[in-house]
Protein backbone atom coordinates (compact mmCIF):
# COMPACT_ATOMS: atom_id res chain seq x y z
CA UNK A 1 0.00 0.00 0.00
CA UNK A 2 2.67 2.51 1.26
CA UNK A 3 4.89 1.39 -2.43
CA UNK A 4 0.98 2.42 -4.42
CA UNK A 5 1.18 5.63 -2.77
CA UNK A 6 4.60 6.18 -3.24
CA UNK A 7 4.62 5.83 -7.24
CA UNK A 8 0.74 6.73 -7.37
CA UNK A 9 1.81 9.43 -9.92
CA UNK A 10 3.53 7.03 -12.28
CA UNK A 11 1.18 4.38 -11.77
CA UNK A 12 -1.86 7.05 -13.52
CA UNK A 13 1.08 7.73 -16.18
CA UNK A 14 1.01 4.26 -17.24
CA UNK A 15 -2.82 3.61 -16.81
CA UNK A 16 -3.28 6.71 -19.06
CA UNK A 17 -0.76 5.25 -21.46
CA UNK A 18 -2.25 1.69 -21.46
CA UNK A 19 -5.69 3.03 -22.57
CA UNK A 20 -4.70 5.33 -25.20
CA UNK A 21 -2.93 2.82 -26.89
CA UNK A 22 -5.97 0.51 -26.19
CA UNK A 23 -8.02 3.06 -28.22
CA UNK A 24 -5.56 4.04 -30.83
CA UNK A 25 -5.32 -0.06 -31.81
CA UNK A 26 -8.76 -0.13 -32.08
CA UNK A 27 -9.26 2.98 -33.50
CA UNK A 28 -6.53 1.94 -36.51
CA UNK A 29 -8.61 -1.35 -37.60
CA UNK A 30 -9.99 0.30 -40.80
CA UNK A 31 -10.34 -1.72 -44.01
CA UNK A 32 -8.49 0.55 -46.60
CA UNK A 33 -9.69 0.77 -50.12
CA UNK A 34 -6.96 -0.26 -52.14
CA UNK A 35 -6.79 2.88 -54.83
CA UNK A 36 -4.24 0.94 -57.37
CA UNK A 37 -4.22 -2.82 -58.35
CA UNK A 38 -1.49 -4.98 -55.64
CA UNK A 39 -2.59 -8.15 -56.37
CA UNK A 40 0.92 -10.43 -56.53
CA UNK A 41 2.74 -7.32 -56.48
CA UNK A 42 5.09 -7.57 -52.73
CA UNK A 43 8.66 -5.39 -52.27
CA UNK A 44 11.50 -7.27 -50.77
CA UNK A 45 14.84 -6.81 -49.51
CA UNK A 46 17.60 -8.13 -51.63
CA UNK A 47 21.08 -8.20 -52.42
CA UNK A 48 23.30 -8.04 -55.85
CA UNK A 49 24.68 -11.36 -56.50
CA UNK A 50 26.31 -10.19 -59.65
CA UNK A 51 25.97 -7.72 -62.54
CA UNK A 52 24.57 -9.78 -65.80
CA UNK A 53 24.54 -6.55 -68.16
CA UNK A 54 25.99 -2.94 -67.13
CA UNK A 55 24.76 0.11 -68.39
CA UNK A 56 28.13 2.31 -67.77
CA UNK A 57 29.27 4.06 -70.67
CA UNK A 58 33.02 4.74 -71.18
CA UNK A 59 32.57 8.29 -70.14
CA UNK A 60 30.94 7.30 -66.56
CA UNK A 61 27.26 7.95 -67.08
CA UNK A 62 24.48 5.28 -67.27
CA UNK A 63 22.37 5.12 -70.04
CA UNK A 64 19.66 2.45 -70.05
CA UNK A 65 19.29 -0.34 -67.72
CA UNK A 66 21.19 -2.93 -65.63
CA UNK A 67 20.26 -6.32 -65.56
CA UNK A 68 21.55 -8.03 -62.49
CA UNK A 69 21.40 -11.57 -60.41
CA UNK A 70 19.32 -10.57 -56.86
CA UNK A 71 18.93 -13.12 -53.99
CA UNK A 72 16.02 -12.28 -52.37
CA UNK A 73 16.12 -12.03 -48.87
CA UNK A 74 13.04 -11.65 -47.42
CA UNK A 75 9.02 -12.73 -48.30
CA UNK A 76 7.50 -16.23 -50.03
CA UNK A 77 10.42 -16.64 -52.45
CA UNK A 78 13.80 -15.77 -49.65
CA UNK A 79 16.88 -17.61 -50.59
CA UNK A 80 16.01 -17.52 -54.36
CA UNK A 81 18.34 -16.08 -56.89
CA UNK A 82 16.23 -14.46 -60.04
CA UNK A 83 17.16 -12.32 -62.49
CA UNK A 84 15.64 -8.35 -62.22
CA UNK A 85 16.36 -5.06 -63.77
CA UNK A 86 17.15 -1.86 -62.77
CA UNK A 87 16.41 1.50 -64.41
CA UNK A 88 18.72 4.45 -64.30
CA UNK A 89 16.39 7.13 -63.38
CA UNK A 90 17.18 9.33 -60.29
CA UNK A 91 13.70 8.37 -58.72
CA UNK A 92 13.59 4.66 -58.76
CA UNK A 93 16.32 2.08 -59.33
CA UNK A 94 19.92 2.17 -58.52
CA UNK A 95 23.32 1.70 -59.90
CA UNK A 96 23.74 -1.87 -58.19
CA UNK A 97 26.99 -3.30 -57.52
CA UNK A 98 27.77 -6.59 -56.16
CA UNK A 99 27.11 -7.25 -52.66
CA UNK A 100 24.64 -3.88 -52.58
CA UNK A 101 21.33 -4.60 -50.45
CA UNK A 102 18.39 -3.19 -52.51
CA UNK A 103 14.51 -3.38 -52.12
CA UNK A 104 12.76 -5.50 -54.96
CA UNK A 105 9.67 -5.21 -56.89
CA UNK A 106 8.67 -8.92 -56.96
CA UNK A 107 5.11 -9.31 -59.80
CA UNK A 108 3.85 -12.51 -59.84
CA UNK A 109 1.68 -13.23 -62.97
CA UNK A 110 0.98 -16.98 -64.63
CA UNK A 111 3.67 -18.50 -62.40
CA UNK A 112 6.22 -15.89 -63.71
CA UNK A 113 8.28 -13.75 -61.88
CA UNK A 114 9.11 -10.30 -63.18
CA UNK A 115 11.13 -8.22 -60.68
CA UNK A 116 12.46 -4.65 -60.61
CA UNK A 117 15.02 -2.82 -58.41
CA UNK A 118 12.72 0.13 -56.42
CA UNK A 119 16.02 1.70 -54.77
CA UNK A 120 18.95 1.07 -52.33
CA UNK A 121 17.59 -0.38 -49.02
CA UNK A 122 18.44 2.67 -46.56
CA UNK A 123 16.02 1.22 -44.05
CA UNK A 124 18.52 0.45 -41.12
CA UNK A 125 20.65 3.96 -42.18
CA UNK A 126 17.49 5.60 -41.97
CA UNK A 127 16.70 4.42 -38.33
CA UNK A 128 20.20 4.61 -37.26
CA UNK A 129 20.37 8.84 -38.21
CA UNK A 130 16.97 8.83 -36.35
CA UNK A 131 18.50 6.83 -33.38
CA UNK A 132 21.58 9.25 -33.35
CA UNK A 133 19.43 12.41 -33.28
CA UNK A 134 17.24 10.95 -29.89
CA UNK A 135 20.70 10.04 -28.70
CA UNK A 136 22.40 13.72 -28.85
CA UNK A 137 18.95 14.75 -27.37
CA UNK A 138 19.16 13.12 -24.56
CA UNK A 139 23.31 13.04 -24.04
CA UNK A 140 22.97 16.94 -24.36
CA UNK A 141 19.59 17.27 -22.64
CA UNK A 142 19.91 15.15 -19.71
CA UNK A 143 16.75 14.07 -18.55
CA UNK A 144 14.99 17.14 -19.93
CA UNK A 145 16.33 15.93 -23.30
CA UNK A 146 14.95 12.73 -22.64
CA UNK A 147 11.50 13.95 -21.77
CA UNK A 148 11.74 15.94 -25.33
CA UNK A 149 12.49 13.07 -26.96
CA UNK A 150 9.90 11.09 -25.06
CA UNK A 151 6.99 14.11 -26.50
CA UNK A 152 8.49 14.07 -29.86
CA UNK A 153 7.54 10.33 -29.89
CA UNK A 154 4.52 11.04 -29.11
CA UNK A 155 3.85 13.78 -31.55
CA UNK A 156 4.48 11.10 -34.63
CA UNK A 157 2.47 8.52 -33.05
CA UNK A 158 -0.06 10.98 -32.21
CA UNK A 159 -0.09 12.21 -36.37
CA UNK A 160 0.32 8.68 -37.98
CA UNK A 161 -2.24 6.84 -35.78
CA UNK A 162 -4.91 9.46 -34.60
CA UNK A 163 -4.31 12.54 -37.28
CA UNK A 164 -4.14 10.38 -40.51
CA UNK A 165 -7.10 7.74 -38.80
CA UNK A 166 -9.27 10.49 -38.23
CA UNK A 167 -9.15 12.20 -41.56
CA UNK A 168 -9.76 9.08 -43.51
CA UNK A 169 -12.59 8.02 -41.70
CA UNK A 170 -14.04 11.45 -42.81
CA UNK A 171 -13.44 13.94 -39.73
CA UNK A 172 -12.78 17.23 -40.64
CA UNK A 173 -8.54 17.31 -40.99
CA UNK A 174 -8.66 20.82 -39.37
CA UNK A 175 -10.79 19.28 -36.24
CA UNK A 176 -8.18 16.15 -36.40
CA UNK A 177 -5.23 18.64 -36.30
CA UNK A 178 -6.49 20.74 -33.44
CA UNK A 179 -7.07 17.98 -30.95
CA UNK A 180 -3.36 16.66 -32.21
CA UNK A 181 -2.40 19.74 -31.49
CA UNK A 182 -4.30 20.09 -27.91
CA UNK A 183 -3.03 16.33 -27.17
CA UNK A 184 0.82 16.91 -28.28
CA UNK A 185 0.38 21.04 -26.07
CA UNK A 186 -0.73 18.78 -23.19
CA UNK A 187 1.87 15.90 -22.82
CA UNK A 188 5.01 18.14 -24.42
CA UNK A 189 4.35 20.45 -21.32
CA UNK A 190 3.63 18.12 -19.28
CA UNK A 191 7.31 16.44 -19.18
CA UNK A 192 9.03 19.84 -19.74
CA UNK A 193 7.58 21.61 -17.12
CA UNK A 194 5.59 19.05 -14.75
CA UNK A 195 1.84 20.39 -13.33
CA UNK A 196 2.71 23.83 -12.63
CA UNK A 197 1.35 27.51 -13.47
CA UNK A 198 4.07 27.99 -16.53
CA UNK A 199 3.16 24.97 -18.27
CA UNK A 200 -1.35 25.77 -17.65
CA UNK A 201 -0.50 29.38 -19.26
CA UNK A 202 1.58 27.70 -21.67
CA UNK A 203 -1.02 25.17 -22.81
CA UNK A 204 -3.62 28.06 -23.48
CA UNK A 205 -1.24 30.03 -24.96
CA UNK A 206 -0.09 27.32 -27.46
CA UNK A 207 -3.58 26.69 -28.47
CA UNK A 208 -4.69 30.30 -28.78
CA UNK A 209 -1.80 30.74 -31.18
CA UNK A 210 -2.20 28.04 -32.91
CA UNK A 211 -5.82 28.25 -33.53
CA UNK A 212 -5.04 32.27 -34.70
CA UNK A 213 -2.64 30.94 -36.91
CA UNK A 214 -5.35 28.73 -38.72
CA UNK A 215 -7.96 31.12 -38.75
CA UNK A 216 -5.85 33.82 -40.49
CA UNK A 217 -4.28 30.97 -42.96
CA UNK A 218 -8.09 30.78 -43.72
CA UNK A 219 -8.91 34.06 -43.82
CA UNK A 220 -5.71 35.26 -45.90
CA UNK A 221 -7.01 31.85 -48.87
CA UNK A 222 -10.11 33.44 -49.03
CA UNK A 223 -8.85 37.11 -50.00
CA UNK A 224 -6.57 36.01 -52.38
CA UNK A 225 -8.58 33.40 -53.71
CA UNK A 226 -6.49 30.00 -52.77
CA UNK A 227 -8.12 27.02 -51.48
CA UNK A 228 -6.75 23.83 -50.72
CA UNK A 229 -7.71 22.24 -54.14
CA UNK A 230 -4.90 24.73 -55.65
CA UNK A 231 -2.27 22.90 -54.62
CA UNK A 232 0.81 20.74 -56.64
CA UNK A 233 -0.93 17.32 -55.95
CA UNK A 234 -4.19 18.30 -56.49
CA UNK A 235 -5.51 15.66 -59.72
CA UNK A 236 -3.85 12.58 -57.25
CA UNK A 237 -5.97 14.33 -54.14
CA UNK A 238 -8.81 14.39 -55.91
CA UNK A 239 -8.81 11.31 -56.93
CA UNK A 240 -8.23 10.03 -52.95
CA UNK A 241 -10.99 12.00 -52.56
CA UNK A 242 -13.43 10.75 -55.08
CA UNK A 243 -12.45 7.20 -53.38
CA UNK A 244 -12.58 8.07 -50.00
CA UNK A 245 -14.15 10.15 -47.24
CA UNK A 246 -11.00 11.99 -47.04
CA UNK A 247 -11.72 16.07 -47.43
CA UNK A 248 -8.53 17.00 -49.13
CA UNK A 249 -10.16 20.82 -49.37
CA UNK A 250 -8.86 21.38 -45.72
CA UNK A 251 -5.33 19.33 -45.34
CA UNK A 252 -3.66 22.61 -46.49
CA UNK A 253 -5.34 24.39 -43.60
CA UNK A 254 -4.83 21.09 -41.09
CA UNK A 255 -0.90 21.12 -41.90
CA UNK A 256 -0.51 25.06 -41.26
CA UNK A 257 -1.76 24.06 -37.80
CA UNK A 258 0.39 21.25 -37.46
CA UNK A 259 3.33 22.61 -38.77
CA UNK A 260 2.65 26.30 -36.46
CA UNK A 261 2.94 23.78 -33.13
CA UNK A 262 6.24 23.60 -32.60
CA UNK A 263 7.50 27.27 -32.81
CA UNK A 264 4.28 28.54 -30.92
CA UNK A 265 4.99 25.69 -27.72
CA UNK A 266 8.62 26.90 -28.05
CA UNK A 267 7.57 30.89 -27.50
CA UNK A 268 4.62 29.97 -25.09
CA UNK A 269 6.86 28.08 -22.46
CA UNK A 270 9.74 30.38 -22.88
CA UNK A 271 8.21 33.43 -22.04
CA UNK A 272 5.92 31.95 -19.49
CA UNK A 273 9.28 30.71 -18.23
CA UNK A 274 10.46 33.66 -17.87
CA UNK A 275 7.76 35.86 -16.47
CA UNK A 276 7.19 33.37 -13.75
CA UNK A 277 10.97 33.39 -12.81
CA UNK A 278 10.55 37.04 -12.75
CA UNK A 279 7.56 36.96 -10.54
CA UNK A 280 9.57 34.13 -8.27
CA UNK A 281 12.44 36.87 -7.82
CA UNK A 282 10.16 39.96 -7.48
CA UNK A 283 6.87 39.14 -5.96
CA UNK A 284 5.35 42.70 -5.72
CA UNK A 285 5.83 43.32 -9.36
CA UNK A 286 1.89 44.32 -10.47
CA UNK A 287 0.21 42.36 -13.86
CA UNK A 288 1.19 45.65 -15.73
CA UNK A 289 4.86 44.87 -14.84
CA UNK A 290 5.24 41.37 -15.64
CA UNK A 291 3.08 41.68 -18.96
CA UNK A 292 5.93 44.24 -20.16
CA UNK A 293 8.43 42.05 -18.83
CA UNK A 294 6.89 39.04 -21.11
CA UNK A 295 6.61 41.33 -24.15
CA UNK A 296 10.38 42.35 -23.45
CA UNK A 297 11.96 38.35 -23.86
CA UNK A 298 8.95 37.90 -26.73
CA UNK A 299 10.78 40.30 -28.90
CA UNK A 300 13.91 38.77 -29.14
CA UNK A 301 12.21 35.63 -29.96
CA UNK A 302 9.58 37.14 -32.37
CA UNK A 303 12.68 37.77 -34.89
CA UNK A 304 14.49 34.18 -34.20
CA UNK A 305 11.47 32.33 -34.41
CA UNK A 306 9.69 34.58 -37.49
CA UNK A 307 12.96 33.45 -39.34
CA UNK A 308 12.84 30.15 -38.44
CA UNK A 309 9.45 29.39 -40.02
CA UNK A 310 9.66 31.72 -43.07
CA UNK A 311 13.01 30.34 -44.10
CA UNK A 312 11.41 26.95 -43.28
CA UNK A 313 8.88 27.27 -45.89
CA UNK A 314 11.25 28.90 -48.00
CA UNK A 315 13.34 26.18 -48.40
CA UNK A 316 10.63 23.66 -48.92
CA UNK A 317 10.47 25.32 -52.11
CA UNK A 318 13.85 25.88 -53.08
CA UNK A 319 13.23 24.33 -55.95
CA UNK A 320 10.29 26.07 -57.54
CA UNK A 321 12.49 29.41 -56.75
CA UNK A 322 15.55 28.22 -58.45
CA UNK A 323 13.13 26.88 -61.88
CA UNK A 324 11.35 30.77 -61.79
CA UNK A 325 15.05 32.31 -61.99
CA UNK A 326 16.60 30.29 -64.22
CA UNK A 327 13.33 30.72 -66.68
CA UNK A 328 13.26 34.72 -65.65
CA UNK A 329 9.94 34.72 -64.78
CA UNK A 330 8.22 38.14 -64.26
CA UNK A 331 6.88 39.73 -61.12
CA UNK A 332 3.76 39.54 -62.11
CA UNK A 333 3.90 35.89 -62.96
CA UNK A 334 5.55 35.08 -59.67
CA UNK A 335 2.32 36.59 -57.45
CA UNK A 336 0.22 35.02 -59.14
CA UNK A 337 1.55 31.48 -59.04
CA UNK A 338 -1.10 29.41 -56.87
CA UNK A 339 2.48 27.56 -55.13
CA UNK A 340 3.96 31.01 -54.36
CA UNK A 341 0.38 32.31 -52.93
CA UNK A 342 0.04 28.97 -50.89
CA UNK A 343 4.03 29.08 -49.57
CA UNK A 344 3.09 32.94 -48.45
CA UNK A 345 0.27 32.22 -46.83
CA UNK A 346 1.49 29.21 -44.66
CA UNK A 347 4.58 31.28 -43.72
CA UNK A 348 2.79 34.80 -42.79
CA UNK A 349 -0.28 32.40 -41.39
CA UNK A 350 2.05 31.01 -39.05
CA UNK A 351 5.00 33.83 -38.34
CA UNK A 352 1.73 35.74 -36.99
CA UNK A 353 0.63 32.98 -35.03
CA UNK A 354 4.03 33.27 -33.17
CA UNK A 355 4.32 36.80 -32.69
CA UNK A 356 0.31 37.11 -31.47
CA UNK A 357 1.32 34.20 -28.61
CA UNK A 358 4.01 36.73 -26.67
CA UNK A 359 0.73 39.03 -25.87
CA UNK A 360 -1.39 35.99 -25.00
CA UNK A 361 1.38 34.62 -22.82
CA UNK A 362 2.48 37.26 -21.09
CA UNK A 363 -1.31 38.77 -20.39
CA UNK A 364 -2.37 34.81 -19.31
CA UNK A 365 0.53 34.66 -16.98
CA UNK A 366 0.44 37.63 -15.41
CA UNK A 367 -2.80 37.82 -14.66
CA UNK A 368 -2.53 34.12 -13.54
CA UNK A 369 0.47 34.66 -11.14
CA UNK A 370 -1.13 37.82 -8.78
CA UNK A 371 -4.58 35.99 -9.04
CA UNK A 372 -2.49 33.09 -7.54
CA UNK A 373 -0.67 35.30 -5.64
CA UNK A 374 -4.33 36.86 -4.28
CA UNK A 375 -5.48 33.43 -3.47
CA UNK A 376 -2.32 32.79 -1.12
CA UNK A 377 -2.57 36.02 0.85
CA UNK A 378 -6.67 35.43 1.36
CA UNK A 379 -5.60 32.18 2.76
CA UNK A 380 -2.90 33.46 5.28
CA UNK A 381 -4.88 36.30 5.94
CA UNK A 382 -7.70 33.69 6.54
CA UNK A 383 -5.19 30.96 8.76
CA UNK A 384 -4.18 34.13 10.36
CA UNK A 385 -7.28 35.33 11.83
CA UNK A 386 -8.25 31.97 12.50
CA UNK A 387 -5.26 31.57 14.38
CA UNK A 388 -5.59 35.04 16.51
CA UNK A 389 -9.35 34.06 17.18
CA UNK A 390 -8.13 30.40 18.67
CA UNK A 391 -5.91 32.07 20.71
CA UNK A 392 -8.32 34.41 22.06
CA UNK A 393 -10.94 31.79 22.89
CA UNK A 394 -7.86 30.25 25.13
CA UNK A 395 -7.16 33.05 26.68
CA UNK A 396 -10.83 33.73 27.56
CA UNK A 397 -10.96 30.49 28.83
CA UNK A 398 -7.90 30.88 31.04
CA UNK A 399 -9.52 33.93 32.51
CA UNK A 400 -12.79 32.02 33.15
CA UNK A 401 -10.95 29.25 34.93
CA UNK A 402 -9.09 31.99 37.04
CA UNK A 403 -11.72 33.94 38.33
CA UNK A 404 -13.34 30.19 39.04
Amino acid sequence: MQWIKKHKRHIIILLITAVFAIFLYRYNQIERIGLYDTEGKTFEKARVVEILQDNETESGNQIGNQVVSLELLSGDYRGNTVEAVSSSSYLYGAHCEPGMRVIAEVNESDDSLYVTVYSYDRTWMLYAIVLLFLITLCVIGGKQGFHSAVALVFTFVCIVFLFLPMIYRGISPIFAAIVVAVLTTFVTMYLIGGISSKSVTSMIGTVAGVGISGILAVLFGRLTQISGYNVAEIEQLEYVGQMTDVKIGELLYAGILISTLGAVMDVAMSVASTINEIHYRNPDLSRKELFTSGIRVGKDMMGTMSNTLILAFTGSSINTLVFMYVYNYTAVQITNMYSIGIEVIQGIASTMGVILTVPLVSAICAWHLKLKKRGEMAVRVSEEIGQAQSSEQKDNKAQEEGMA
